[in-house]
């Protein structure tokens, strides 16, 4: 009932722009900007856990991107899916085309013939059940939805769920996220997972931090099955983790120097 309740309160009542505050507005022309997929690029936590796949972000969280990926996970803000999914999709494309072949991938990084397949982190069911949403998986078929539009054949797959129990993440540093997470995702049904032959795995999630859910997720889907994880996605990441940013740095160190 929750769930319904946001939904129809997203429909028929002004809103502010989840970003920044603006008057009746859902996300303002600036705020939009943010979550555009421009700076989309690769991230990597460091320390780095051992198995997780390239990882790409569509952007930094901070400011009006943070705001609004709170926003929608935890006040449920539900309209905000949209612009979050088309930030997604952004990040999904520079992941899938990051694995593929030179010269042989299409639109978003995907040959022709081949399906994009994403699968988003689960989320606990207590946390599901509070929130009265899913954030990863509404964003994934945004998302998605997105990117067919564009002419990419893509899906969201929910096929992975929590099989014990986890500490809640927030005050745990790297290495503790890595053993409350050890073990903790399995596949939804049976115990193998099976996609089609022609199918590009991303996992997706709104947020990373450290690298360990994804990990997890990554170690979870190719035990249960035998495809390749292509990469991952997210909407945002810290701007220090975003590749480019460490490289600028250093290039700038060494120039002072």
């Amino acid at each position: 009932m929750r769930g319904w309740w946001q939904e129809l309160a997203g429909l028929v009542l002004p809103a502010d722009c989840g970003g920044c505050g603006a008057a009746r507005v859902l996300l303002c022309a600036g705020c939009a900007q943010a979550l555009s997929g421009a700076a989309a690029g690769r991230v990597s936590p460091s320390p780095r856990p051992a198995g997780l796949p390239a990882v790409y972000a569509a952007a930094a969280y901070e400011g009006a991107v943070r705001e609004v990926v709170l926003a929608h996970k935890e006040r449920g803000a539900l309209p905000l899916a949209g612009p979050l999914g088309g930030a997604l999709a952004a990040a999904v494309g520079r992941a899938a085309a990051g694995a593929g072949a030179a010269g042989a991938a299409g639109a978003a990084g995907v040959a022709a013939g081949e399906e994009l397949v994403l699968v988003p982190v689960p989320s606990a069911r207590r946390r599901v059940r509070a929130r009265g949403h899913d954030p990863a998986r509404r964003i994934a078929l945004a998302a998605a939805g997105r990117l067919r539009r564009a002419g990419v054949r893509a899906r969201v797959a929910c096929v992975l769920r929590q099989v014990r129990p986890v500490a809640d993440q927030a005050g745990l540093g790297a290495r503790e996220r890595r053993e409350n997470l050890a073990g903790a995702l399995g596949p939804c049904r049976g115990g193998e997972v099976r996609f089609p032959a022609a199918a590009r795995i991303v996992l997706v999630d709104d947020v990373i931090t450290t690298g360990a859910t994804l990990a997890e997720a990554a170690r979870a889907l190719r035990a249960a099955s035998a495809a390749v994880v292509a990469g991952a996605a997210v909407v945002a990441a810290p701007t220090g983790s975003f590749v480019r940013n460490r490289s600028t740095t250093r290039t700038e160190q060494r120039s002072c120097e």
